[in-house]
């Protein structure tokens, strides 16, 4: 037993033994795996947490336990160091093309991470200096929290890509205008923001100076005096100016999204037809549309009648594309209120309201057109007042003014509705009779006679009787042409007046025989003479500027006369339509070119300082062709300057003469001559040709000017008359204002010159030359 026991007991101590080995070899095991355990979490985390990814952890013996864990961490490692590499090669691209770009590009939280070196450029900063920055703080703190709400939208997911427009600061404080336009991004494994800038300056720049172009269009839009209307490309209306706010009756609230045919109807104003719609036209065809000529606009509020002229203009876009209309409006009712009077004018004479001798003589070529025909057959009268100067001398002008109205009145009494009655110059008055047989005619006539034989004329205390003279000529088949017609009813006029005035006397081919040995060859006579032996005569009338004696203009008009042979002063009325009608006018205006030129080089036309001498020149001078050359040779020879001449014409004259009398004025203007147009507002018929030649004044009419004090249509009409000359930049010279009223109407008025017994009677120029001599004795 005591061996078993022993054995036992051994057994337990090699038992205890085993069991002491057993359990320290497991103990050294575990903390060898411990020890192992903890070097390979120290080598993990000094590779993770240095980012060096391409260390390994160390190896064991093949045989190693740890040794598949170890290789396992590494390829852990590998895979690591591969996304890191792809990483880099990814971050170095994207900053290689940021870099590149003319935007700013930033990557952002709330402070800024990266940002290209445009950025930085834009800030006047280092690239360095923007980083840690806090993003919102670069622009503008008035645009702060716009950008901050965006950028919290942006992350959301909300409105990506919508731009922010916002001053962005440099480093001195200025704003620099910048659109910034963000998007949410992964960077680094991290949400973030990449914000793209772009500098819009200029862009704004354009678009204050495009603004301010707005404005002062707008303002100019609103100044001026036409209406101005623009439409979009369906017509429909997107602007309107206050002018057209006024012509169309329509405020712009009220017009704007409507059609332009919805404020207004046009219709023609000679036949009250629809015009169509200038607006629609100019769209469909695309093309400009000019309406003038006798449109009327209606507004479609009130029942106003505004005559316009009208443009209509595509607007087009770069790309050539109509994109709308403009509508340009203007009033012309003022003017084609003067046009009418002016027309009137042009066919009437303004003393007596009857058809003047222009609108006589193509009355009297129309019905040569239906006689030649064989349509009708008419008869042309003649009438010469008898008596008529006596009044006129001995009462003067307004006396004379008054009969010829009154008799003008006696005359259309006496004839029918289908007849034309006319003042053909002075006292010298014409009928002519439609389609009336020479029987009627000359019991037409008769009457005329017998009305103006009673008739007594009475002014203030004294009364007149008077008569007239009337030939009869028949227009037929075989009549001629109108100066033929003419001469024939004014020799038949003469052979009355030489059987005994207060007579009828039909023309017969005898009598022209007659009068030309008797009144015609007399005329002729008398006038070559009067050249021959120097029987004219010049006399001298003042001009009164009415802004003092500084300036330049007319300051005096030499008047011709006709000394008689027993040494009367023959009037210009008298013997100037003779000269006319034998073509001695060139060779009288000669004479009054050369004799007031001489004068002018003497000093003994004293002119004040600046101012020019008016000379007269006629119809028939105009259209001669030498003298220009003429007047050109006499400046040479007097040494007169030519801005010491102002030639006065009439309106008939340059546009019976135009192509010579155009030449004529631009040379002579161009050398310094001055030019007027005389008697303005007794014949506008042609004054389109005028307004394109070198005028420099316009004379009203005397017969508008006379007792102007008085007549409402006179004053009326002169008004008119200043305006146009207004208009077309002439200085206005009012003549023949024969007393203090007149005078102080047209100072009133607003006229720049003043002619007239009222300011000086003309004066023989010999009177003048006398105390010259008497002077230098």
């Amino acid at each position: 037993m005591p061996a078993d026991r022993l054995t036992i007991i051994l057994l337990l101590v090699v038992l205890a033994a085993v069991i002491l080995i057993l359990g320290g070899a497991l103990w050294l095991t575990r903390q060898r795996t411990r020890e192992r355990i903890a070097r390979l979490s120290d080598e993990i985390a000094e590779i993770a947490s240095g980012g060096l990814f391409h260390e390994r952890v160390s190896r064991s013996a093949e045989d190693d336990p740890f040794s598949e864990i170890e290789n396992s961490i590494n390829a852990v490692f590998e895979a690591a160091q591969g996304v890191e590499r792809e990483h880099r090669e990814r971050d170095t691209l994207f900053h290689g093309l940021a870099e590149q770009v003319d935007q700013a590009v930033v990557i952002h939280r709330d402070t800024i991470e990266y940002a290209n070196p445009r950025l930085a450029s834009l800030r006047g900063v280092r690239q360095s200096d923007l980083e840690e920055q806090t993003f919102t703080d670069l622009v503008h703190e008035a645009y702060r929290d716009k950008l901050r709400s965006r950028l919290e939208a942006v992350l959301a997911g909300l409105h990506g890509g919508k731009p922010v427009e916002a001053q962005m600061l440099d480093r001195h404080g200025n704003g620099v205008w910048v659109r910034i336009t963000s998007h949410p991004i992964q960077y680094h494994g991290q949400p973030a923001v990449m914000s793209v800038i772009l500098d819009i300056s200029h862009e704004k720049a354009l678009e204050a100076a495009l603004e301010q172009g707005r404005i002062q269009t707008r303002v100019t839009l609103e100044s001026v005096a036409e209406g101005v209307v623009t439409t979009d490309s369906a017509g429909k209306i997107d602007y309107i100016n206050s002018a057209a706010e006024q012509l169309t009756r329509v405020m712009s609230a009220d017009a704007l999204g409507r059609r332009f045919s919805d404020l207004v109807s046009l219709v023609d104003e000679n036949d009250r037809r629809r015009v169509a719609d200038p607006v629609r036209a100019c769209l469909a065809r695309q093309q400009r549309i000019v309406m003038g000529g006798r449109t009327l606009m209606l507004p479609a509020v009130g029942d106003a009648e505004i005559a316009v002229e009208m443009t209509a203009s595509p607007i087009n876009n770069l790309a050539g594309e109509t994109v709308g209309a403009v509508i340009v409006l203007r009033d012309v009712s003022e003017m084609r209120g003067l046009a009418r009077q002016m027309t009137y004018q042009a066919s009437h004479d303004p003393l007596t309201g009857l058809i003047n001798r222009r609108e006589f003589e193509s009355r009297i070529d129309e019905s040569l057109t239906t006689a030649r025909s064989g349509e009708a057959s008419h008869v042309l009268c003649y009438l010469d007042l008898d008596r008529f100067k006596v009044v006129n001398d001995t009462c003067g002008h307004a006396a004379g003014d008054n009969l010829l109205r009154e008799v003008a009145g006696l005359i259309k009494d006496k004839v029918r509705d289908s007849d034309s009655v006319g003042r053909l110059g002075g006292d010298e008055f014409g009928m002519l009779l439609a389609g009336c047989p020479l029987k009627k005619a000359r019991q037409i006539a008769e009457e005329v006679v017998q009305v103006i034989n009673a008739y007594r004329f009475v002014w203030r205390d004294k009364i007149f009787a008077l008569g007239v003279s009337i030939g009869l000529v028949e227009i037929g088949l075989e009549s001629g042409g109108r100066e033929d017609l003419l001469g024939a009813a004014d020799s038949a006029c003469y052979i009355a007046k030489q059987n005994g005035r207060g007579q009828v006397h039909v023309y017969s081919s005898r009598d022209e025989a007659k009068a030309r040995h008797r009144g015609e060859i007399l005329w002729l006579q008398r006038l070559q003479n009067a050249l021959k032996d120097d029987r004219f005569e010049l006399y001298t009338q003042p001009i009164l500027s009415l802004g003092g004696n500084s300036g330049s203009g007319p300051g005096v008009e030499v008047l011709l006369r006709l000394r008689g042979d027993d040494g009367t002063e023959v009037s210009p009325y008298e013997f100037l339509a003779s000269a006319e009608r034998y073509h001695l006018m060139p060779q009288i205006d000669r004479w009054v070119v050369q004799t007031t030129l001489a004068a002018l080089g003497r000093d003994v036309i004293r002119l004040p300082h600046q101012r020019s001498c008016s000379i007269n020149l006629s119809g028939q001078t105009l259209g001669d062709e030498q003298f220009l050359e003429f007047v050109v040779d006499c400046l040479d020879h007097t040494g007169v300057s030519p801005g010491r001449i102002c030639f006065e014409v009439t309106e008939a004259a340059v546009v019976d003469n135009l192509s010579h009398a155009r030449r004529f004025i631009e040379v002579l203007h161009g050398m310094g001559c001055e030019f007027a147009l005389d008697d303005f507002g007794s014949g506008l018929g042609s004054f389109a040709n005028l307004k394109n030649l070198s005028i420099d004044y316009l004379k009203i009419d005397g017969s508008y000017t006379r007792n102007l004090g008085e007549d409402t249509v006179n004053r009326a009409m002169v008004a008119a008359l200043i305006k146009l000359s207004r208009t077309l930049r002439f200085q206005v010279v009012a003549e023949q204002v024969e007393d203090e009223d007149s005078l102080e109407t047209v100072r009133e008025m607003g006229v720049d010159f003043i002619q007239g017994y009222a300011v000086g009677r003309p004066r023989a120029l010999h009177l003048a030359v006398a105390e010259v001599a008497a002077n230098t004795a």
